[in-house]
């Protein structure tokens, strides 16, 4: 970036962001665990890579949170099978991402990404030493840039995204941007459309191609592996009509168990897996006590006592993706209240995606939507007419799943078209 910029970020930029960062830690947890969790960064990451080959090439990989590093693990993988002796570096800006991958086994070091300043980001690449540098979605910061691209170390972005009416084009924003995406040697985009909005910016330094998502190469591979876990007794569901409830929250469930409640007298056969999104005591008491009286109940975990009860509420976690198989329509959460969780995971498995009306954080749940193969309403009216079509035509049901398994086919190979990309910058 040109010294202007550097100025600016440096000097105001920077210090609102330590003082923010510490001001939230203040009344967020999050916040608290991500300052304690960089004490001793660099001697933890120092201890990590000093165990690594020196003679290997090594990738940096960052990603923010948890959702972009799964966009990232299909590459990670596949860059493995091809080149076993490349060591991979993973970085998180989240503890959300950093606390569930620690253990990740494709990567040979995981640390969380130093707080911005030119120092720590001169520090942190002296010790991690990449040959290549691999950014996730959008997770960009300007001083690590700085330090990569005075090395002559080739950055990347994959699974680039850019809305058209993104605050990046301001007058002031668009010429801070700029030179920021003129620091990439590659912006592989998800989207024509994200190709668009980033050739907005006229960058001279760097290459703009669509390279696809990820997430479909992921939720592919997920599904396949999933498949192999058996969750629930084939006796249980035999006969059943499973409707599955993903990643709910409250705001959801307010809308839905009516529409349940409903369903069942018209459904005999129609069982209910409540996969709620925090699955705290609380939060499951809560649920049982609207549940109370309407309907029968047993929660996942008493299992093997199952005696005909229409919903099962699952108290644990890491399993839905696992769950999805068993179910005939899926509804996921999130869209009654701030954004739809993740519509793919279903969608592999060839099943209709119901949600509610605050889903255009998604570009899947759109596309979804374009394609007939993804349904949203406003109310607990329109869910219950959307769900009652589907249950009640099974024909028509099979062939939107079908549709839905298709969509998610078509756009797996993204990896590929990345590591096409990367490889002819990249040299073994």
């Amino acid at each position: 970036m040109d010294r202007f910029w550097i100025i600016i970020y440096n000097i105001f930029v920077i210090p609102l962001l330590w003082l923010g960062f510490h001001l939230f830690a203040l009344f967020k947890s999050k916040f608290r665990t991500g300052i304690k969790g960089r004490m001793g960064l660099f001697e933890n990451l120092q201890l990590q890579v000093q165990k690594l080959d020196p003679t290997s090439k090594r990738i940096w990989f960052h990603a923010s949170s948890l959702g972009e590093f799964e966009q990232a693990k299909p590459i990670i993988a596949e860059l493995k099978l091809r080149h076993p002796h490349v060591k991979i570096i993973v970085s998180f800006f989240s503890p959300s991402g950093y606390l569930p991958s620690k253990k990740y086994k494709l990567a040979d070091a995981i640390t969380y990404i130093p707080f911005d300043v030119l120092r720590n980001a001169g520090k942190f690449l002296d010790i991690v030493r990449p040959d290549a540098a691999v950014l996730i979605r959008y997770d960009l910061w300007p001083n690590h840039l700085c330090v990569l691209k005075k090395r002559n170390i080739p950055v990347f972005i994959a699974n680039a995204t850019m809305r058209g009416n993104t605050i990046r084009r301001y007058p002031v924003l668009k010429s801070f941007h700029k030179r920021l995406y003129d620091r990439v040697n590659c912006i592989l985009t998800v989207s024509e459309s994200d190709l668009n909005s980033f050739k907005y910016f006229n960058l001279k330094n760097s290459k703009i191609e669509v390279m696809g998502d990820t997430r479909y190469d992921q939720v592919w591979q997920r599904s396949i592996e999933s498949k192999k876990k058996h969750l629930i007794p084939e006796n249980i569901l035999r006969g059943k009509k499973v409707f599955i409830v993903g990643s709910s929250w409250e705001a959801d469930e307010k809308v839905l168990f009516p529409v349940f409640f409903k369903l069942q007298n018209l459904e005999p056969d129609l069982l209910m897996i409540l996969v709620p999104h925090e699955p705290t005591e609380h939060n499951l008491e809560r649920i049982e006590s609207e549940l109370n009286g309407e309907t029968t109940y047993r929660r996942f975990s008493d299992l093997n006592d199952y005696s005909g009860e229409r919903v099962l509420i699952v108290d644990s976690v890491g399993i839905l993706m696992a769950l999805y198989q068993y179910a005939n329509v899926a509804f996921v959460g999130g869209a009654f209240r701030s954004g739809v969780h993740n519509v793919l995971e279903p969608a592999v498995y060839g099943l209709p995606v119901v949600f509610g009306p605050n889903y255009t954080n998604s570009q899947e749940a759109i596309a979804l939507v374009e394609r007939g193969i993804g349904f949203t309403g406003e109310d607990e009216k329109d869910m219950f007419r959307i769900m009652r079509t589907l249950f009640s035509d099974d024909d028509h049901r099979k062939d939107i799943g079908k549709k839905a398994f298709t969509f998610v086919e078509k756009n797996v190979g993204a990896t590929q078209k990345f590591l096409s990309y990367f490889e002819k910058v990249f040299k073994y």
